[in-house]
């Protein structure tokens, strides 16, 4: 008979005290005749996971009791268990069999043990028969090894344990799926010390007992270079330091390059060489190795820094090593003292200076003074940090030709010396001398005789109120109407004559461009190209992003208006450095010309209210039709899709290689190329545009990194990418996406892989994949454009000249008699002629009645064959008047 102890607390005191009177109380003899149990458990054996259920019954008179369920002599409170009562009474009896079951719905190690049903009937408490419920199976893994990294030849652990039942499990380590011999002596190795390794690896356990083998899983213990050792510092120059260090082991994988990171160290410096990270961002620079040698230039002399180094293989960086603090020597001053000044005074000479505005780089500890006469010898002086001095010249004679000079100086020695200031004369009226303005204390600041200072008061303030007074009378003048109202009648209504007065609350051009804080040399720059900007009338806006907008405009001339495209900047967003950057950009348009490059207009200012400067507005051409993008998008999803003749792409093709031809020739590197940045006007000509402005309006093809500028990474060359390092050459990669983005007319480049994927997915030697319908020529240039080495990629003038040779190798576009055409149209009626963006047609287009309605275009290919596109309508292939240049995805307001 099993004992069972009650835990107070969890079961009720009815169930404490039933089974206290069945332990102590109740005979076994007893207790076995009145056995109520007619089934008692069974035994379970199974594995870890199985679902197994145990069944107790018993046949009872009266009322049925309540089954209880006890494992290991412990009632359990919340059981899977259901209860079924069934009477079994006849002729009135009252007879009912019992069945309770408990219901493991997955087997664990804490579910084995002994099973008993408990039940009290009349003051008596019965238990059944014991089942047993045990857990055998495959081993269960209770920790497995995990992903690390690790430094070369450096040793660690790896940890997996695993249980049963049935025991013991014995535990086999693999590496490489190789397995490796147990240490002799030991038990299952629960820890496996590796003393380390040369190669990235892979590690697993297998655990074995009398049911089988279950395996762990995979651990990849990629193998880094070890920290560098021994930064030291090899030599040192006021702006240059230079390092050396010795690397550590990488394994089998060389180093590729090691990454130098430079910080200015402050007053708390000592409470982070420690730490991972420096307070602030450093000046990170990157050197191929061998030799583990880099020299800093650029830096301040007489300046404390921290220094660290960390190394990389093809399998990743090592760690940083520790700070090493260093600090530039002193340097010379690099310039002489200003506004030296030398007055004699019979035999007395009295020399004055102000200390040197260029950089002392070093602490000063003093001037020197050099003086000589024509016929004397130099006399050389330490004058200390004073900034004059008196000389007692040889004898009351003027000395001939009598000149000084003064030089700075620090611990590293003498800066350069000013140039020889001629000894001239004192006259009386020329002010005291200056030996006397030393030794004299300063006089007081109002030295002149009271009346003096109270009539030029006086005298100040009558002319500033005389001045108001005129100024206010005269803008009363101006503005008020007087005698506008005539008697005249004109047309029988009263006439109102008034003429608008010029405003002195408008800026001049002069300051204006002093108010913006730009250098002179840009100043000189926009006056060559300064409009107007009261010429210049806005009209709709074509397309607004995140930093500006493009608006449509009309300027007027002396004897025409010109419609033009307007581009402004939002200044309240943009710092002075953007702003100048962005007029700096517009300036360099205006040396271009050239049919395929965008040509300036003007430049002007639009003051704001609510900012202390001007805004900037750009004054371009107006495009008809728009960006390029925009143009080829309207042709393929507009509300009336217009067929673009592959004739038409390969000629947009070939005027941004002209454009980008005469770029490259002025020595020009574009670094935003893309169809976005591409205008049409009224001719289907191409001009290449938006020279670096783009970057201030579109956002959405733009990539942030870490601290660089957002860049278009999809249109940008992995040289780029990588090392942030333009030339025409990447410009070239840049124009091969733009040929893929025509011949997909206007699909977004590399679809479905994200802008930060983009650098790892070409570094795998992915590119674009070859559009529908697209010739095999045109894609094998947009090929060479994307050749991985920029030396491999054609110049623009190949490219110009190869997509010319391609144009002139198709046949012409609308030529019925030479298009075989398929009549796609039953009906005779003339339908609406669509546009690409749902416009109208041009004023010239001929009446439809006149030409053919049901022709069908054909592209040429290089077999010959042609391939018959029909359209549903004869409508002309040319977009609805857009404006330029509109933002990409953005209408243009119509």
């Amino acid at each position: 008979m099993a004992w069972w102890r009650p835990r107070m607390g969890r079961t009720s005191l009815a169930w404490c005290w039933a089974l206290c009177c069945w332990g102590c109380l109740a005979p076994n003899g007893a207790r076995a005749e009145a056995d109520p149990f007619s089934g008692s458990p069974g035994n379970i054996t199974g594995a870890r996971g199985l679902m197994g259920t145990l069944r107790c019954e018993l046949q009872v008179q009266g009322e049925p009791p309540e089954v209880t369920w006890l494992r290991d002599g412990q009632v359990l409170e919340l059981a899977d268990s259901t209860q079924t009562q069934v009477p079994l009474g006849e002729d009135g009896q009252d007879d009912w069999k019992v069945v309770s079951q408990l219901r493991i719905s997955s087997l664990q190690l804490s579910d084995a043990g002994r099973y008993q049903c408990l039940v009290v009937l009349g003051g008596q408490t019965f238990v059944s028969q014991p089942g047993y419920v045990g857990l055998e199976g495959l081993p269960y893994f209770l920790e497995e090894p995990e992903d690390r990294t690790v430094a070369a030849n450096t040793p660690f652990n790896l940890s997996c344990r695993a249980q049963g039942p049935p025991e013991p499990v014995d535990l086999l380590w693999l590496q490489d799926d190789v397995p490796l011999a147990p240490a002799p002596g030991h038990g299952p190795q629960r820890s496996l010390r590796v003393p380390g390794l040369n190669q990235t690896s892979s590690f697993s356990c297998e655990a074995h007992n009398a049911k089988g083998v279950t395996t762990s899983r995979t651990a990849t213990i990629k193998v880094l270079p070890q920290r560098p050792r021994d930064l030291r510092l090899v030599s040192r120059q006021p702006t240059e330091l230079e390092v050396a260090w010795t690397p550590g082991l990488s394994g089998i994988y060389p180093l590729t390059h090691c990454t130098l990171q430079a910080v200015l160290s402050d007053d708390g410096v000592g409470s982070w060489p420690g730490e991972p990270e420096p307070p602030e961002e450093p000046l990170t620079l990157q050197a191929s190795v061998p030799p583990h040698q880099l020299r800093l230039g650029s830096l301040h002399p007489h300046t404390p820094y921290h220094l660290r180094v960390a190394c990389a293989s093809s399998q990743g960086p090592s760690a940083w090593t520790h700070w090493l603090p260093v600090e530039t020597p002193e340097g010379v001053p690099l310039g002489p003292p200003e506004n030296v000044s030398a007055m004699r005074n019979g035999s007395q000479a009295f020399v004055h200076w102000q200390e040197p505005r260029a950089p002392l780089q070093g602490t000063l500890l003093g001037y020197r003074l050099a003086y000589r006469g024509q016929d004397t010898p130099e006399v050389l002086l330490d004058i200390g940090l004073k900034r004059e001095v008196t000389l007692e010249l040889w004898g009351d004679g003027p000395v001939p030709n009598l000149t000084v000079c003064v030089a700075a100086y620090t611990a590293a020695g003498d800066g350069p010396w000013s140039l020889p200031v001629p000894l001239e004369p004192w006259r009386p009226g020329q002010g005291q001398p200056i030996h006397q303005l030393v030794s004299e204390p300063p006089a007081p600041a109002f030295s002149w005789p009271w009346w003096y200072v109270l009539l030029g008061a006086v005298v100040a303030a009558a002319c500033i109120l005389i001045l108001a007074l005129f100024l206010v009378y005269r803008r009363k003048k101006e503005t008020r109407y007087g005698e506008v109202f005539e008697p005249t009648v004109e047309r029988g209504e009263l006439v109102v004559r008034y003429r608008v007065r010029k405003s002195y609350s408008r800026r001049t051009t002069e300051a204006t461009l002093n108010s913006l804080g730009i250098s002179e040399e840009l100043k000189e720059k926009l006056r060559d190209v300064m409009v107007d900007r009261h010429k210049v009338a806005l009209g709709k806006t074509l397309g607004e992003g995140e930093f500006g907008a493009v608006m449509e405009g009309q300027l007027n001339q002396d004897d025409s208006v010109l419609k033009v495209a307007v581009k402004t900047m939002k200044i309240a967003i943009c710092t002075r450095s953007e702003l100048e950057d962005f007029l700096s950009e517009a300036v360099c348009m205006k040396e271009f010309d050239h049919p395929n490059v965008m040509r300036l207009i003007g430049v002007c200012f639009q003051g704001s209210e609510r900012e202390g400067f001007p805004a900037p507005v750009v004054i371009l051409p107006f495009m008809k039709h728009g960006d390029l993008h925009s143009f080829l998008l309207y042709s393929r999803l507009g509300d009336q899709p217009v067929f673009l003749p592959t004739q038409m792409l390969v000629k947009f093709m070939a005027d941004i290689a002209s454009g980008m031809e005469y770029l490259s020739t002025k020595r020009f590197i574009h670094r935003d190329l893309a169809a976005r940045n591409c205008m049409l006007n009224e001719n289907m000509s191409v001009c290449v545009a938006d020279f670096g402005l783009s970057k201030k309006i579109y956002n959405g093809d733009y990539y942030r990194q870490g601290r660089i500028a957002k860049m278009p990474v999809k249109w940008i060359a992995i040289e780029s990418l990588a090392d942030r390092v333009y030339t025409s050459k990447s410009d070239v990669w840049s124009f091969g996406v733009t040929m893929w983005e025509i011949a997909t007319r206007g699909q977004t480049p590399y679809p479905g892989v994200e802008n930060s994927e983009i650098y790892d997915y070409l570094r795998q030697g992915n590119r674009l994949k070859q559009p529908v319908d697209c010739l095999d020529g045109l894609y094998a240039l947009m090929s060479r454009c994307w050749e991985l080495n920029p030396r491999d990629r054609p110049s623009f003038a190949e490219l110009r000249e190869d997509l010319e040779n391609t144009l002139k190798a198709l046949p012409p576009a609308q030529e019925p008699d030479e298009i075989l055409y398929v009549n796609m149209d039953e009906g005779g009626g003339h339908p609406e002629p669509p546009g690409a963006a749902g416009g109208a047609d041009p004023p010239t287009q001929p009446d439809p009645k006149d030409s053919c309605s049901c022709l069908t275009a054909a592209e040429v290919h290089p077999a010959g064959r042609y391939v018959l596109c029909p359209s549903t309508a004869p409508g002309p292939p040319l977009p609805a008047d857009r404006g330029s240049p509109a933002p990409p995805g953005q209408e243009d307001g119509a």
